[in-house]
């Protein structure tokens, strides 16, 4: 079976592993730090703190964002549960906003129009890659006194308007699974350029542990006295995993230029098929592509999917609308809350995408799709 992605994993990939089991650290300890200097280069300075996975990146960012009972989260449907359940753990309530009908991005006027006095946090999804309209969603958010996240998951790397992905916002989050842009294995961070912001983040992740004697509420005790003044979890992402991170850093551009090359032969071998609608990109947004996301039209998106993966294609559908999963129907959430999103689900199939992916692959991919269109 032809994935719709993997992980690229170089042999200095695996030595860079290797010394680290060979050494003294394997968490906690300086590969942790090399790894966030490393993902600094990418979000043009701004600081990052690591952790265990995307998902775990989104909960610390609500932590850091202090969302709690009575607050409001509005979020983007098309993007997986953890954007939104992120926020839910932390006890505040979600409020989905339709996305755009072409990139599947957060719309601006539907998250607008979804503020209250309760708002605490506007959170956009890079579906694809794509970075959402941050500066018309900025404005929203500080209208709103809100702060702006971006669930990066898929697009470190990305660049709006000229701006890396992690300035783009108050908080980003992004995920280091093995088929996003570049893997630790399971991994993620968190991003701020808010010093308070990032201590917040850095001291949930790290369990609430509190160590400096300055804020030490009992000093005296001994030097080895630490305190908890603040729930946090373990989410420290090992050393073991950021050497893996700053080896795989160091070949995104590369990773770049191949996901590009593969968009731009798709764009080439499936343009004018009939029943076919290809992703979209806005003239001011340079996306690294973690999805190659076609619409297949005339109700036929499940014969497609079903086909192609019977021709040993690995296709897959991003996302079900977060609001559908059984957790939120019980809530109270109903289907048709947000039509855009659920028009692009109905039709939505990623088609395989990542750096190893050959023209004979690929080839064979868009035999498969057209064979089956016609």
């Amino acid at each position: 079976m032809l994935p719709y992605g993997r992980q690229s994993v170089s042999e200095e990939d695996i030595d860079a592993v290797a010394a680290v089991l060979r050494g003294d650290w394997l968490t906690t300890g300086p590969a942790v730090t090399a790894f966030e200097d490393e993902l600094k280069r990418w979000t043009g300075g701004v600081p990052c703190v690591s952790v265990t996975s995307g998902t775990a990146a989104l909960h610390v960012a609500y932590a850091a964002a202090g969302v709690g009972p009575g607050d409001e989260v509005i979020v983007s449907p098309m993007t997986f549960v953890a954007t939104a359940s992120g926020a839910a753990l932390h006890g505040a309530t979600v409020v989905f906003a339709d996305v755009e009908e072409d990139t599947a991005n957060l719309d601006v006027d539907a998250a607008a129009a979804a503020v209250t006095g309760a708002t605490k946090v506007i959170a956009a999804v890079d579906y694809a890659g794509h970075p959402a309209e941050y500066d018309s969603l900025r404005a929203v958010a500080d209208d709103a006194g809100a702060l702006l996240l971006a669930d990066a998951a898929h697009s470190i790397g990305s660049s709006y308007k000229g701006r890396p992905v992690g300035q783009l916002a108050d908080v980003t989050t992004f995920s280091f699974f093995p088929t996003k842009n570049f893997t630790t294995a399971e991994g993620g961070a968190v991003a701020a350029a808010d010093p308070v912001l990032l201590d917040r983040a850095r001291r949930f992740r790290t369990i609430g542990l509190v160590r400096e004697r300055e804020r030490l509420r009992y000093p005296d005790e001994g030097p080895w006295h630490q305190e908890v003044h603040a729930f946090g979890l373990n989410y420290r992402l090992p050393d073991v995993l950021c050497a893996l991170g700053v080896s795989q850093l160091r070949r995104l551009d590369w990773f770049r230029r191949r996901r590009d090359e593969i968009v731009a032969r798709y764009d080439v071998l499936l343009a004018g098929v009939p029943g076919l609608r290809l992703p979209t990109s806005r003239a001011y947004v340079d996306p690294i592509r973690h999805l190659y996301p076609v619409r297949i039209l005339d109700g036929r998106r499940k014969e497609v999917f079903t086909r192609m993966r019977e021709n040993g294609i690995g296709v897959q559908v991003n996302y079900i609308p977060v609001y559908w999963h059984p957790v939120f129907e019980d809530l109270g959430y109903r289907r048709g809350m947000c039509p855009n999103a659920e028009a692009f689900y109905a039709e939505e199939l990623s088609l395989p995408i990542f750096p190893d992916l050959t023209e004979r692959d690929q080839d064979r991919v868009v035999e498969s799709l057209l064979t089956i269109m016609r």
